[in-house]
């Protein structure tokens, strides 16, 4: 986007450029249900098309990332300190790294889950992408807050979204160690390089659901400093 349309989007909103990097970054981390179909199923040539398509999106976020840094205005005429916003853009921007570096890592090993953890790993992964999807929507509900003063029925329904995404996150816990436990009744069977990378999977995708987490955190904070 060149730096006068981006400047133009600021003067009428600093808050839609924030909103459409999460929109990029909720796609970028979406990708990884149908690309962990893929490779569950052996069909690394469609792993791959979509290995590509969350390194673009990554990509396209890191840009979005990049001119919002180097373009909002150090003064807002706004109850939002400009240091808030960067500080949630950047914990917004690391969830698309990680889904990122997840497809990258199974890609690289041709990694598949085994067979009897399939299911209940899709479930772990579906979970932490709606945490993903939660934090999209909050942050999307900035331009509301904003034109409402930040008071009022909508914030109270902010709120709620991120006491819901710390629910989502516990679930999310919960979910983990449940695959971590088949993940270790089976150690025996299976190579035990692998096995170290699954764990290591394993633990990214919940990173997942805590930097959305994070993203509700942040933005937690945002509203409590105005």
């Amino acid at each position: 986007m060149p730096v006068n349309s981006i400047l133009g989007v600021f003067a009428k909103s600093p808050i839609k450029p924030l909103q459409d990097h999460i929109d990029k970054v909720y796609d970028c981390a979406s990708v990884l249900v149908p690309f962990f179909e893929a490779s569950m199923s052996g069909n690394w040539d469609r792993a791959v098309e979509l290995r590509k398509q969350i390194s673009q999106l990554e990509r396209e976020a890191d840009l979005l990332k990049r001119e919002i840094r180097l373009t909002l205005p150090s003064g807002l005429f706004m109850p939002v300190e400009r240091t808030d916003l960067l500080e949630l853009l950047t914990q917004q921007d690391k969830i698309a790294n990680k889904a990122k570096d997840i497809s990258g890592r199974v890609i690289g090993r041709q990694l598949q889950v085994p067979a009897s953890m399939q299911a209940p790993f899709l479930a772990y992964l579906t979970r932490c992408v709606d945490a993903a999807h939660l934090a999209k929507n909050a942050i999307n509900e900035l331009d509301e807050l904003l034109e409402t003063g930040f008071r009022g029925r909508e914030v109270d329904l902010v709120a709620k979204m991120i006491a819901e995404l710390d629910l989502i996150e516990e679930d999310t816990d919960d979910l983990q160690i449940q695959v971590r436990r088949q993940l270790f009744a089976m150690e025996a069977e299976l190579n035990p390089v692998d096995v170290m990378f699954l764990y290591k999977i394993i633990e990214w995708v919940g990173d997942l659901a805590d930097l959305s987490e994070r993203v509700g955190s942040r933005l937690e904070l945002l509203l409590a400093r105005v």
